[in-house]
């Protein structure tokens, strides 16, 4: 639940940016980034880092978590789909759903705190409380989230950079794999001998 928090917190922030003094929508550029996970609330056995990339023309996101899968973000269509490799399995899952349950509502407050230096680039520091969560977010000034760290559901902990490339994302990481059969949610995701891949 944590995990998926704090990855809210990456996908809505820059989302909610529409007003004026509020972070940059998305990149402005091509760019993957590793983040290594914060905190002692992490199970053992969980994935200690992840790596988002961002096609940033089509405004395409991909973040891909190390033995669980991958979800691809098209903010600019308002849709996103979650690949769970182990099971051959692809659920679909609307943007805007996905930011509301595990990111900060459009009633967040945001406010400007200060600058800092992570993985070698500079960015500005970001505040926000929404409701009973809060936490705040170091964002480039090309829309690169750094860090972020907050208390969600209970639960604290955070996210930082430790690798920063810009540079061209091949277009066909950000695409539906072919073979994998469609769910429409989390449940019975073990494989069943009586399914065919559907060829999406």
């Amino acid at each position: 639940m944590l995990r998926r928090a704090l990855l809210g917190l990456l996908l809505a922030l820059p989302a909610t940016a529409l007003a004026q003094d509020r972070p940059p929508i998305t990149p402005s550029r091509d760019v993957a980034v590793t983040y290594r996970f914060l905190g002692q609330s992490m199970p053992q056995g969980a994935p200690q880092s992840m790596t988002i990339s961002w096609l940033a023309a089509q405004q395409l996101m991909r973040s891909d978590l190390p033995g669980m899968g991958y979800m691809v973000m098209d903010h600019r269509n308002q849709r996103a789909f979650m690949v769970m490799e182990q099971v051959r399995a692809i659920m679909e899952l609307p943007a805007q759903q996905a930011v509301q349950q595990y990111g900060p509502s459009p009633r967040a407050t945001f406010r400007r705190e200060g600058s800092a230096t992570v993985a070698g680039h500079s960015c500005t520091i970001w505040s926000y409380q929404d409701g009973d969560s809060r936490g705040r977010a170091c964002v480039t000034a090309d829309g690169v989230t750094l860090r972020a760290e907050g208390t969600a559901q209970g639960h604290s902990g955070g996210l930082e950079a430790t690798n920063v490339a810009f540079g061209p994302q091949d277009p066909a990481r950000f695409q539906r794999p072919q073979g994998y059969r469609t769910m429409q949610s989390l449940q019975g995701v073990a494989p069943q001998s009586d399914q065919k891949p559907t060829g999406r």
